[in-house]
This record gives structure tokens, sequence and C-alpha cells, in this order.
């Protein structure tokens, strides 16, 4: 008996977990290769369209991208309901941009990323995914790392999205209590942070981690869900962090607003954002 699997060459193999695997069958590859701070691939898969992993992991999909950029944006804006200036740490692909500004209401996003080796790819090999966000006079693109632009940055923002990779290599020191603590200090009166927290199921750990810094820092700090496909395991838990009171915001108030903007969605409705937070009692045990 052995452990070792010779995987035929047309799959990618996602190791993120020690004691499972997920596979996705490449039928034509577009890009791969390293750069200073990750290995960047791009390959065509059946179900899923085109797709970008890092460091072998599954970043975003053509075909199921719109569930996690929606709800990451849409949610805290919505609930704000007065939002004119965003920060997303991360988002090289460019959707999370994307969806934002579809609020006319927003007057100003700036976009901190680490490797501009990500958008190079992006604009070229997955443009529908950012969808001509890059060119919106309203994006300020900071080629930077997003913990030192969270300390040493002096702006204040209505929203903060935390659109980070898993907490390994670059991505870790997004996890920290001294990155949120930092996140905090930059959120206007009212403002909330939202934050990719993985899947409770596999990932429980590192939803606590975050939540017992949100409970330090938020008077408001949850966590609501969204099931994604090609992230395996259940939902996907997304952090919640506020000081002000827009969790708390009137199934017609959501309506109101989503109907004043204009957004067409294929996964955020009023409904699905109330009821994103009611967590099953393994992720509400989770949480400290």
């Amino acid at each position: 008996m052995t452990d070792r699997i010779d995987w035929p060459a047309d799959w990618n193999i996602e190791r993120l977990h020690d004691d499972h695997l997920q596979g996705l069958r490449i039928t034509t590859e577009f890009y791969d290769s390293a750069t200073e701070h990750q290995r960047i691939r791009v390959f065509e898969n059946p179900t899923f369209g085109r797709i970008m992993t890092l460091d072998g992991v599954v970043q975003v999909t053509e075909a199921d991208n719109f569930i996690y950029h929606e709800m990451l944006t849409h949610v805290p804006i919505l609930a704000h309901g007065n939002v004119r200036r965003v920060l997303i740490i991360g988002g090289g692909d460019g959707g999370m941009a994307r969806e934002v500004l579809k609020h006319d209401s927003v007057e100003q996003v700036t976009m901190v990323e680490i490797d501009d080796g990500v958008l190079t790819f992006c604009r070229e090999y997955l443009p529908g995914i950012s969808d001509g966000a890059f060119d919106d006079p309203r994006l300020d693109l900071v080629i930077a790392d997003g913990a030192v632009f969270m300390k040493e940055n002096a702006d204040l923002y209505d929203v903060i999205i935390v659109d980070s990779t898993d907490p390994v290599g670059p991505g870790e020191v997004l996890f920290t209590d001294t990155f949120y603590g930092h996140a905090r200090a930059r959120l206007a009166e009212g403002g909330i942070l939202v934050t990719q927290n993985g899947v409770p199921f596999l990932q429980g750990e590192e939803l606590t981690n975050t939540m017992r810094a949100f409970r330090a820092l938020f008077a408001d700090a949850t966590c609501y869900l969204a099931t994604i496909p090609t992230y395996a395991g259940g939902p996907m838990a997304f952090g919640w962090g506020t000081n002000g009171g827009a969790r708390q915001t009137d199934l017609a108030t959501l309506r109101a607003r989503f109907d004043s903007a204009g957004l067409a969605t294929d996964y955020y409705t009023p409904e699905v954002h109330q009821g994103a937070f009611a967590l099953p009692p393994y992720v509400a045990r989770l949480i400290p």
C-alpha cells in the first residue's frame, strides 16, 4: 500500500487539506507561470469554464464566481445604506471591484493587490471576471502589501472587504489580530468589515480565530454563509464586524435599496441576505 497517486497530467489536484484532495479536469491550459509571490495558473474545465488557481488552489471560476463576489459586496453595502468609499484588500481578478462598482452611489474604490502578475493575466485570460471594472475612473488600483497598506494608510472607508487567499503564504498576515485592529481603525462611523473565512466544516479554526479577534474589536461580530460549488466541504463563511446596527436592517429597507440600486444578481437577494446570517449549530459553535 502506498500514498503515492500518479494523477493524469490533464487534472489539477488541489491539496489545500491534509486528508483529502479535489480534482478538476483540464481541457485547455492558457497560462502557467510562477511569479515572485506564487504560482498562477489558468485553465479550462468543462463545468466551471476558465479557472484561476494560486499554488494549485482554486481561487475563482467563470461559472460560479458570482456567488462569492455578490455576497461579499452587496451584503455590507446594502446593509449599510450610505456607502461612498470602499477598500478592497486582494481581489486581483477584479470580480469584487466589478460588483462594488455596480452601485452608482459608491464614489471611490481603493483596491490593494500584492501581486501585479495576478492583474496582468486576469486582464488577458479572465476579462469577463472584471467586466470593465479596471477601466472605471472610480477605481484606484494600488500594488502593495495589504497589511502594510492597512497599517500606514490614514483614509477612512464605509466598507472594507478582505478578499484574501487562505491563511498560508502571502495571505497569512491578513488573518492576524494586528491586521484586523488596523482595519478597524480605517472604518468610518458605522463602517463594516467583511472577510473571507473559508469553509467552516473543514477550516473551523480559521473562523474561530477571526471571530475571537472580531469580538474584541466590534460590538457586532459574526459571520454569514454562502454555498460556492468549487469550494468543497459545505458553505463558505464570511466574517462580519461593525460597531453600527447595519445587520438589523429590515427586509423592506433591503428590498427598497436593492431595487433603487438596479442590481442584476444571480445569487444575492434581500431574502438571501437575511437568511445568510442564520447559522447552523455546527457553525455557531465555532464563534467564541
